[in-house]
């Protein structure tokens, strides 16, 4: 009689292990497509900025309880010897720990790094914008360099430097262009004869646009690299300009 019973109730565990497992799945999907399309609905307009961040921030708020039915869904499999529900359970697993890990990651860096969205590696006189002036209407950050943000950044970038090339200011300023060419960025304006590179560039799941200024100063028999980048929008651009600052520097180490 016991062991009928207690065979009905480990049947019952797995049964209900089976269908946690599936739970989690529905609820890992429905969260990676909210996750996927909050970025194409902001750029087509049909969500506005504070609504794309809400629905990722959703997203992985669920997915995190999602893994939990599954890590719960897996415990349920293990008790009722069930052999069949593993990999559902595995599936949802992997897909909401999928969604949620991102946004986490983001969340951890703005916590760290410092609440900035213009980096330069000449925080005393940061390259100016020129041509993409005009491009940036309506832009919520202004291209005025703040007096605040070099503190910040010196304390959370300190490794943001001028890149000195001993080659003549004219070869670093090809070398700078074939650099930003390699990015992926858009070259908004070339002047050869204030050796100055203005660029853009546009992630790819919000399409937000960042902006780029390259300054080149001859620096004795070689040359001093500088490069400003700055975010349209957002406070905090959670490390995205000093990183794209690091790549270039690395390109044009490397061209």
């Amino acid at each position: 009689m016991t062991t009928n019973t207690d065979a009905r109730a480990t049947s019952k565990r797995a049964r209900v292990g089976r269908s946690f497992a599936w739970l989690a799945v529905v609820v890992g999907l429905v969260c990676a497509a909210a996750a996927l399309l909050a970025g194409p609905g902001y750029r087509m307009e049909l969500l506005s900025l504070s609504a794309g961040i809400q629905t990722i921030r959703w997203a992985a708020t669920f997915a995190v309880a999602g893994a939990i039915v599954a890590l719960v869904a897996t415990g349920l499999l293990l008790v009722g010897g069930a052999r069949r529900g593993w990999p559902v359970a595995a599936a949802a697993l992997a897909i909401n720990m999928l969604v949620a890990g991102p946004p986490l990651y983001m969340y951890r860096e703005a916590q760290r790094l410092p609440h900035i969205h213009d980096v330069s590696t000449d925080t005393d006189n940061p390259p100016q914008f020129v041509a993409v002036v005009p491009l940036r209407k309506g832009a919520r950050n202004p291209v005025d360099y703040q007096p605040d943000t070099a503190a910040q950044q010196k304390k959370g970038y300190p490794d943001i430097a001028p890149l000195m090339l001993d080659v003549a200011p004219a070869q670093a300023f090809e070398r700078a262009q074939l650099a930003g060419r390699a990015m992926g960025w858009e070259i908004d304006a070339v002047a050869p004869q204030d050796l100055r590179i203005e660029a853009t560039d546009t992630t790819l799941l919000f399409g937000f646009k960042d902006d780029v200024v390259i300054r080149i100063i001859p620096q004795g028999q070689g040359s001093k690299v500088d490069v400003r980048s700055l975010s349209r929008v957002g406070g905090s651009d959670f490390g995205a300009n000093a990183r794209r600052i690091r790549a270039f520097m690395r390109k044009v180490s490397a061209t």
